[in-house]
Parts: structure tokens; sequence; C-alpha cells
């Protein structure tokens, strides 16, 4: 049994949602982490639930004419009902309306009033404040952060409210936090370019944060230690994460669960986990989850999802049209951590039929279909095949068994090696690519070594099938063994077609080198989709250009700061301003440009372009640079630009992928001339002008 313990939570959702793809993402990916660090032999906790008070629930049952009990307790079914379609598999779904939930609240709400700082000041005080106040968020703004005089997050109408309400001193706490935050803990925020946008916020003067509601006002709520008022819904709901752990120990070793390993949160909820969140724990003198990990959000027609513009993706209804496993393979793959992902018909069916059908059930398809010339019956051990191996060496009819099958065999124990360190920085993306490709060794492993020349041949020919057809099983029991924390159900499917358990094959995470398989025939594992039952405006090939250049994102930054890479002499790090985030990008301009010729000037990013570590730092994408006078390269300008803006080819349409690699970006070529940056004679163009090339006619833009 494993020392080791993971306790990992969701956001608690808010009651009067209904459940859409973004809700799932989080969950699934939750669920997902936890069943890896369960194939690696953890003990796991992982917590979910509903967010149940405040003025939207009240106002919302009083609108319905029922009680808000009876409200919460209906609509926080559609959740769980949900989660447990999406086969989720959490250890405790929590309400914030549970008995044991609302007196932990009050417990700490009593702690905090009762605690002073050293200054000999309460943590808790009262006053009468005036502000801005948004139903929709149920928190107050400052003018200054009003968008167009509505609340800059739902965009809604605010009221200006004067009344006395509790105040908390989370500015006592603003030095310790960024400390923390800089110098104990710099993997606290993930990822990092959270963390910049985190240390951003705090480098302003922290406000006291407003705890209380009147019960004149809002009465559905957790009473505080003065009874005319209630905690402020988000104080409750962040308390969720420790009351729903109180007082529970892991067995294995006996350690409390309490502090998380993560709370797996959207990028928009950032601010009130990283600051609201730890304050509140500092206060309490507890200890501090070991990560906060923001993820990015589900984008249609490069837009977020929302409910205002009515562009949300049901889970459930994907899951009725391609399957829940195909559901949640298409989540994890398509979000690259941190970052925002793409949804539509298309990619997801592209995506399926390459990975899951091409790859992962054609291989299992043609291993079985061969396996009928052996009545499904394989078995290996090293004599055999030197036996046979040398038999090969003199018959022309054995020689394809004598291809590189050790390929697929380091292939299996390379991603076996690699998948602790990528659960543990949560590379999920990145390890079903792993997964994925070990099936693409096989289908070419069964290529080069043609077992079907071999079907109806001697005794000798069947004796080298099955071990062509051995190996192929083996790959293909660890690769489904590693897929199961993704699709669970499909991969039982697959392992017992193989003879095994998931919990048999999960005990024997190596690769053999002898033993034997008893397959069984079953139906195709991830049939093909037909893309013509994909609406055509979303169709690939229906409306997107067939150029490359299409496929690729170009962003307009800004350079906020450079340091100089600790590894690698020719390559800054850069942190740029990709409008409303902020990117690490390593750039090779250090023998170019000096860091004051960089800093604050706008440059073009290649946004889509796969994360990749160049000599131990993640670059989040890379930025334009041309051949200029000398050797010397010179930063491509996107003249007059914002950072965040879209940078195009002139006439040509533009269908961004979620993600490229260099080699789709190679097939670009840009190149100046006249003093801008073109793409076949096309000029490279931001909404507010050109992009400019300190280069001759001709230079490359690389």
């Amino acid at each position: 049994m494993s020392n080791k313990t993971f306790y990992v939570t969701t956001p608690i959702y808010y009651v009067n949602d209904v459940p859409h793809i973004g809700h799932a993402y989080t969950t699934v990916l939750a669920d997902v982490l936890s069943r890896y660090h369960k194939l690696l032999g953890d003990e796991v906790f992982f917590l979910t639930g509903t967010d149940e008070h405040g003025q939207k629930v009240q106002q919302a049952a009083e609108k319905r004419g029922v009680t808000p009990q009876a409200h919460c307790d209906e609509y926080s079914e559609r959740f769980k009902s949900a989660w447990k379609d999406l086969n989720i598999d959490f250890n405790h779904f929590i309400r914030t309306t549970d008995k044991a939930h609302v007196e932990y609240v009050q417990r700490k709400m009593e702690e905090l009033w009762n605690k002073k700082l050293p200054s000999g000041e309460s943590l808790i005080y009262d006053k009468e404040y005036s502000g801005w106040y948004s139903t929709s968020e149920e928190r107050f703004f400052s003018e200054d952060e009003l968008v167009d005089g509505k609340d800059p997050i739902s965009n809604r109408a605010v009221e200006w409210i004067t009344e006395k309400n509790y105040f908390f001193r989370m500015s006592a706490f603003q030095e310790k936090l960024i400390h923390y935050i800089e110098i104990e803990k710099p993997d606290f925020i993930l990822p990092d370019f959270r963390k910049n946008e985190v240390l951003g916020f705090l480098k302003q003067p922290l406000r006291d944060l407003c705890i209380s509601r009147p019960k004149s006002r809002l009465n559905w709520g957790i009473t505080l230690p003065d009874p005319d008022y209630v905690a402020y819904v988000w104080v409750d709901a962040l308390l969720n994460y420790a009351s729903a752990v109180d007082g529970k120990k892991f067995k294995t070793i006996g350690n409390n669960v309490w502090p998380a390993d993560f709370h797996l949160i959207g990028k928009d909820i950032l601010t009130t986990h990283a600051i609201y969140w730890t304050t509140l724990l500092m206060a309490l003198e507890m200890p501090l989850p070991k990560h906060i990990l923001a993820h990015g959000w589900w984008m249609i027609d490069n837009a977020r999802m929302s409910k205002t513009t009515g562009n949300v993706v049901s889970p459930l209804a994907m899951k009725d049209k391609y399957g829940v496993d195909a559901f949640r393979f298409f989540l994890i793959r398509e979000m690259t951590m941190g970052y925002d992902a793409t949804f539509s018909d298309a990619i997801f069916v592209t995506r399926l039929n390459a990975s899951l059908a091409n790859d992962v059930g054609n291989g299992l398809s043609r291993v079985l279909k061969l396996a009928e010339f052996l009545e499904f019956k394989l078995d290996y051990s090293q004599d055999n095949f030197s036996e046979y191996v040398r038999f090969g060496n003199s018959s022309a009819s054995a020689q394809p068994q004598l291809f590189a099958y050790e390929s697929l065999i380091n292939t299996s124990r390379a991603v076996i090696r690699e998948l602790p360190g990528m659960v543990e920085k949560v590379f999920l993306s990145f390890a079903l690519d792993s997964h994925v490709g070990l099936f693409g060794d096989l289908n070419r492993y069964l290529e080069v070594s043609a077992p079907w020349k071999l079907a109806k041949g001697g005794e000798v020919e069947k004796r080298l099938l099955n071990n062509i057809l051995w190996h192929c099983s083996e790959a293909m029991r660890i690769g489904f063994t590693l897929l199961h924390p993704v699709m669970p159900k499909k991969m039982d499917e697959a392992l017992a077609a193989l003879g095994w358990t998931f919990e048999e094959s999960q005990k024997q995470l190596v690769w053999r080198d002898s033993g034997s398989f008893s397959l069984k025939s079953i139906s195709p594992l991830f049939p093909r989709i037909d893309t013509k039952t994909i609406p055509v405006a979303d169709a690939p090939g229906k409306t997107e250009s067939t150029d490359p250049f299409s496929s690729v994102e170009l962003r307009a930054v800004k350079i906020l700061s450079v340091e100089d890479h600790p590894n690698a002499e020719a390559l800054y790090v850069l942190q740029v301003d990709a409008g409303g985030e902020t990117r690490t990008v390593c750039a090779g301009l250090r023998k170019h440009l000096t860091k004051e010729e960089l800093i604050g000037k706008m440059g073009v990013l290649v946004a889509n372009l796969k994360p990749a570590s160049l000599r131990g730092v993640m670059s989040q994408g890379m930025m334009l640079a041309a051949d200029s006078e000398g050797g010397k390269l010179s930063l491509a300008n996107p003249e007059s630009a914002q950072p965040g803006d879209a940078i195009t080819a002139e006439g040509l349409e533009s269908h961004p992928k979620p993600q490229i690699n260099l080699k789709d970006f190679e097939k670009c070529p840009l190149a100046a001339k006249g003093g801008k940056v073109h793409y076949k004679g096309k000029e490279l163009r931001s909404p507010h002008g050109a992009v400019l090339a300190q280069a001759p006619d001709g230079a490359v833009v690389k």
C-alpha cells in the first residue's frame, strides 16, 4: 500500500446554474487526476459539491414560490446526477446547507471574531459602508472597477447601497501572502503566469474584506456571531474545503486530510481563492493548500461560453451524442493546463477519429482479427522467441518477425516511467499524447512486421504470428491501463478483450517478458464518426481555409519583463501581456537585443504553439523576429496594436487550431517586404495597422 496521499477539490458550483462544459471540465479533470493517483497507489480524497446560500438563491426561491432549502434540494441534485452520468467518482459531495458545514463556519467565524492582531486591533470590525453592489456577483465594486457603470464580471446593473457591515482585516496579511507566494512556496499558484497575475494584484493596496450581509436585506445564509447578519457567500463557500474534511484522516498513514494538495479552479475565481481564501486561512492559523491551479476557459467562436450569450455546451448532450468516455477524453486532451481551449463539433470529431478510432480502436481491432488464426490464445517467453529468431535468420517467410519490436517495448516502458512526473505536474494533455502515441507505435509495428503474411502459414509461421501479437497485446494492456483514469468504462471493455481486469493489470504495470493472453472478439471500441453528421457550418473543410496559415493564431503582445535564461546563453525568458493573461516565452534574442530594447515593446506571439520545455523553462509560445542587417534579429512590430489583438493575413480566413506544433508553423513562410511582414504577398495586420519589420526585402521572419 502506498504511503502517499492526495486531496483534490473542485469549486463548489452555484446551485442556480445548469451544469455546462466548464463545470464538467473541472470535475472531470479532478476525477481523472484522482484516478491517476489511485493508479500510482496513492490514497485519494476527492471533494466537489454545491454552493447554496446568497441573495440569488433567495430571489430564485421566492420567484418559484418555494423555500430556499427546497429550491437547493432540487437544484443540487442536477449536479449530482450529471456527475454520476459522467462517471465522476468523488469521495464527498458537500452542500453549504449541510448542518456540519454550517456549524463549522460558525465556529471559525467565532474564532475570527475573538482574534486580535499583534497591534491589538481586532481581526473583525464593523463600519458603515457605501458602495456599488451587484446582486449578480453578490459583492461590492468601487467606482473605478465598474465598466460603463456596470459590474465588470457579469456586465449587469449595480445599485448604490449604504449599510453597516463587518470587515475582515485582510490588508494585515498582504505582505505575508506576498512573501509566501514569492519565497516560501513559488509553485503555490499554477501555472506560473497566474502567479504573476496575483502578485500584480498584490502590488496595489489590499482592501479589507466585507464578510457580512444584513439579514434585513438577505436572510438566506449562515448566521454570524452578530445574529442580525449572515456570512458573505464567498466566506461561507471557501470554508467548504476545510469543513468537508474536518477531523478526517487518511487511513494509510493517519495524517489529516487537510490541507488540500490541489484546488482546481477556473481562472475567473483566482483572486477569491489566492487572496480571500489564503488570508482567511492565515488569520485562522491553518495550513494553506499546497497548490491552487487555475485552468482556462472553453471558447466558442473565439468567445467565452456564457449563459448571457447562449453559447453554452451541455455535457450531458455531448455524452449522449458521442459517449461519456469519448467526451472525457476530449476534455482532458484538448485543454493544455492554464490555457483557453476551443470547442466545436468539428474539433471534437476530428480529435476522436484521429486519436481514438484510428490509433486506439484500430490497433485493438487489427490484433483481434489476426488472433482468430490462433484461436485467441497467445503465450510468450524469451526462450521460445529466441528459437524462432534463429529460424528467422534462415527463413524468408519468418523475416517480418525480426523487425524492431524493441521500439514497442521501449515506448511502453517509457510511458510508464514518465507517468508519475506528468501526473505530479498535471500535464494530463501531454500524458494522453504519450499514451495514445503508444498505439501509434503499435500500428507501425504491425505495418512493418506484416503478421497477416504469417496467418495461413505452418507451425513456425504461427509461432511467429503469436510472438508479434503477444508484443502488441502487452503494449495494449499497458496502454489501456494508462488510459483507464480517463475512459474507465471503455478501457474495462478493452482490457476484458485481452482477458484482463483493470485491477489485475494495475498490479502488473510493467512490461512482462513472458506470459499469456486469452483474447475475445468485441465490437469496435471507438467506431469512426462520419463527418457528414457534423453541421455544415461546423464541419471540417466546409468553411475553413485549406491554407496552413489559417490554423495559426498570431497575437499582439507587450513585453513586461526580460530575464536571462538560467541554462541557455542564447535565450531570454520574457513575460508578455497577451491580452488578459500573462505568458512566459523563451526567445532566442539574447545575442541580438538588449533587455532595455525589449522591455515595454510590442511584439507578435505565435499563441497556439504547443507549450514546450526549453532547457527547463516552459515556453508558452514563440515571438516573431526578422533577419536584419549584419546577422542581427529585429522584433516584428504590430503597429499601434493593443495586447491581445489578433494578427491575420490580409484577405485570408483565419480558423486557428487549439494547438499547432513547430512543423505546422514552418509550413507558413513569412518574409519582409517594404518594411512590413508578409505571408505569400499578403500583409500581416492587426485591427490597428500592419506588422512592421526592420529588415531588407526578402528577409526571413521566423
